[in-house]
């Protein structure tokens, strides 16, 4: 109908990742925006987050300070962006919006969803290789990268099989280089992803 604020049941974030609680409504002729509020409820207690009216963006809880916005130039999209997730974070949030129409009454609508964060556990990583493969000729450059899925922060190990079945210690980040390569860096190389 009218002004229907438009939100799902239920959203869950990844720990230290990002996450868009949506709250979306159909602009209507005769209709201004007069305020739009989000409030989380932990436990017993409500807070007003962020609050948009004629005199600009608020965010009114330092803890979400430079970690939440709503879009700027989305008509109908009041949707709210929350970045670096922390597990505290998870709540019932609030979409509220108030309008104005013509006739200078108040329409007030809103919507609740529940947001979770949940840790994740590294994904097993799977390797790219650089161009141009994985059989060159001596003196090419070449690099191999370690990629996994999972909460943030993940770390990255390289490995080389050595003699004996041992596996030896290349260096720690996502990148493997070699600026030049020679015959004896032939091998099979494995890499390792982990986080908390």
């Amino acid at each position: 109908a009218l002004l229907d604020l438009s939100g799902v049941h239920q959203v869950t974030g990844t720990w230290m990742g990002s996450t868009t609680v949506p709250c979306t409504y159909v602009p209507s002729k005769g209709f201004t925006l007069q305020t739009l509020s989000w409030r989380v409820q932990r436990d017993s207690s409500t807070s007003t987050i962020f609050r948009r009216d004629g005199s600009g963006d608020h965010v009114l809880l330092a803890k979400f300070r430079g970690r939440v916005s709503v879009p700027k130039h989305g008509p109908g999209d009041a949707s709210l962006l929350i970045q670096d997730l922390e597990m505290p974070d998870s709540g019932h949030y609030t979409c509220q919006i108030v309008w104005r129409a013509t006739d200078n009454t108040l329409i007030t609508r809103e919507v609740t969803t529940i947001v979770k964060v949940v840790k994740v556990a590294a994904t097993k990583p799977i390797i790219r290789a650089g161009e141009p493969g994985l059989t060159l000729p001596a003196g090419a450059s070449t690099s191999l990268t370690c990629e996994a899925g999972g909460s943030p922060p993940i770390s990255y190990r390289w490995f080389r099989s050595g003699p004996a079945g041992r596996a030896e210690l290349l260096s720690s980040g996502a990148e493997l280089a070699w600026p030049s390569l020679r015959p004896s860096d032939s091998g099979s190389y494995f890499c390792e992803a982990h986080n908390r």
